[in-house]
């Protein structure tokens, strides 16, 4: 008997993960399937999971809110929905512990026995503490970092927190400090809304970052002994981000025309907004790394996970490994929120595996052996046919014809954007050649092309695949064999520069995915054909979706974004086709219904 235990994190990045005898299965982010950016509820994909899977045990992620109670059974909606499927539904509580489902999603990805687990986050769930073990009156605040000192299976001992909210005193003790400053991912989240983009945007900052530098005119962000942002500079919002007070800085105040003008027009963007993206991203990353060195200070561990928003952050990444080459990193590749999901799927999972091991009369329970998460094509899978597609498009608009890679290769070297569809989609934020746009990465203009046809903002770089093999010969690898999950912003090596110049960033680097046959064949071997046509075995590889929506998860998806952009062909691998839709647009948009 196998026993399945489905996780959701309810709140933004809302995601389904179902375990299977401790082993990941499946993981959704809704918004791919309600076509909302952010969603949460994940109803639909806790649907679609639920077709094929049965459910044992349900657990319910998020930061410790209190859902609202459905009448006659008082359960929680996602508790009702999940049981009229399986009638013997058992839910299992997380309560306030937001970070112990990071922790858990980057220890159980990493492989390792034993590590000290960093999350760096916005915020978490809201803790009781107390200044003192004589204390009588106890303060409320939230988690914003964590260590954890973990070992497998399953043990997670937080031996150090950091907590803020918007008004409480400041309290240092051995295992904790709390105070109302700014932490440092409501530091980013700040510069970010200034900027525009809104706190969550905070790769759009990211971005922009490298067009900066030291700027005397900007003040320290962070102070320098506790770590805790500048409360001259910032206005801390809990549980929101942060807001830069602009009065007492005149030279942060946007003079250049309306604040949001430059995202589309480089001309108006002030050295301001550009330098103090560059001192958000210097300081933040000088300050996690700090942590990192507390956590091996602590714990003696030199395994490290990272997860968290901050754990997103490719520049940072890159920077641990220049920075601390004597340790063994690992970064969650979905440290955003919706990664609790697996972290608790996984979490419960090997719980319960443990206990059916037990009732069946082993004496010792054989736990899988813990193994590096190894693919992020953990999405749903759909079934599809040449004759259904063909019934269900405007074939005086849209034409379908047989193809090889070595045509879709040219066809990109020819400075062609491509899309390509095929298999399961990937977890997480970053598009791996299942659900990804395609382009020539030696194209000097390609950036602003692909920019233009996306409806990004211009200063917005780009990521390349690369076949595996070849990575150290390019990129600076700083110890790395490969980096599957495109999670570091790389420099390249010197006798390469310039030579891909749609993907190499205004700093010189590079986000990579590496990727073999083993890994993904129709993707690899695609790359390869670019390789044998260009001598550049990397193509240009973004999200295939249009700015401000999600990844594209259907077929369905993929053929309306043909329809409403200037997306002209897309790649379907696993027919041997390609779909091309000429410059005249429809204004209808046909809907081909999943299959």
């Amino acid at each position: 008997m196998t026993w399945n235990v489905m996780a959701i994190n309810p709140g933004h990045n809302g995601s389904v993960a179902l375990t299977v005898d401790g082993i990941l299965e499946y993981y959704i982010e809704e918004e791919r399937m309600s076509r909302s950016k952010y969603d949460g509820n994940p109803f639909r994909g806790m649907l679609h999971i639920m077709k094929d899977h049965h459910v044992d045990f349900l657990v319910i992620c998020g930061t410790g809110q209190e859902e609202h109670r459905l009448p006659w059974t008082g359960e929680s909606s996602y508790e009702a929905l999940v049981r009229k499927f399986n009638p013997n539904l058992k839910t299992l509580k997380v309560g306030n512990e937001h970070h112990l489902g990071h922790a858990a999603a980057t220890f159980y990805g990493s492989g390792f026995e034993s590590a000290a687990c960093i999350i760096v986050d916005g915020c978490g769930s809201r803790h009781t503490l107390k200044a003192s073990d004589n204390e009588e009156m106890s303060l409320q605040a939230l988690e914003t970092e964590s260590i954890y000192l973990a070992s497998y299976p399953g043990d997670f001992d937080p031996i150090f927190k950091r907590y803020g909210d918007n008004q409480v005193p400041r309290v240092c003790r051995p295992d904790f400090e709390v105070d109302s400053a700014v932490t440092t991912v409501k530091a980013y989240e700040g510069v970010s809304d200034y900027l525009g983009f809104g706190f969550i945007e905070a790769g759009k900052t990211m971005g922009l970052a490298p067009y900066g530098r030291q700027d005397d005119k900007i003040p320290d962000l962070f102070y320098r002994d506790t770590k805790r942002g500048d409360k001259n500079v910032f206005i801390p919002a809990y549980p929101m981000g942060s807001y830069i007070d602009k009065e007492r800085f005149p030279y942060l105040s946007h003079s250049n025309g309306q604040p949001n003008e430059w995202h589309k027009n480089p001309a108006k963007i002030t050295d301001a907004q550009k330098n103090i993206a560059w001192k958000v991203q210097q300081e933040t990353q000088e300050y996690v790394g700090d942590l990192i060195e507390k956590a091996v200070d602590m714990t003696g561990e030199d395994n490290i996970c990272i997860s968290g928003g901050y754990g997103l952050n490719v520049v940072a990444n890159y920077y641990y490994k220049e920075r601390f080459p004597e340790l063994n990193i690992y970064v969650d590749p979905i440290s955003h929120d919706g990664g609790t999901a697996i972290g608790y799927a996984k979490y419960f999972g090997l719980q319960k595996f443990a206990d059916n091991a037990k009732e069946n009369g082993d004496e010792e329970v054989e736990y899988p052996i813990p193994e590096r998460l190894d693919t992020l094509y953990l999405g749903a899978e759909y079934n599809y046919t040449l004759d259904y597609l063909k019934a269900h498009i405007d074939s005086e608009l849209i034409e379908v014809t047989d193809t090889t890679p070595t045509e879709v290769a040219q066809l990109i070297k020819d400075r062609n954007i491509v899309s390509i569809f095929q298999g399961r989609a990937e977890a997480g934020p970053r598009a791996l050649g299942n659900r990804s746009i395609l382009y020539d990465p030696t194209d000097p203009n390609g950036k602003d092309f692909v920019n233009r046809v996306k409806g990004r903002e211009w200063f917005r770089p780009f990521a390349g695949s690369m076949l595996q093999e070849h990575a150290a010969e390019w990129f600076q690898m700083r110890g790395l064999d490969e980096t599957p999950h495109m999670m570091y912003a790389m420099e390249m090596q010197d006798k390469h520069i310039g030579e891909i110049p749609a993907v190499t960033h205004v700093d010189g680097t590079c986000r990579i995915q590496t990727v073999t046959k083993e890994q993904n064949e129709n993707y690899y071997n695609l790359i390869n054909e670019f390789y044998k046509l260009s001598g550049v075995p990397l193509l240009f590889n973004t999200s295939f979706n249009l700015a401000g929506h999600p990844l594209v998860e259907t077929l369905d998806d993929a053929i309306q974004t043909l329809y409403t952009s200037q997306l002209e062909y897309m790649y379907l691998p696993e027919l041997g086709k390609l779909v091309f839709l000429g410059n005249e647009k429809s204004i209808f948009v046909p809907s081909i219904q999943n299959v």
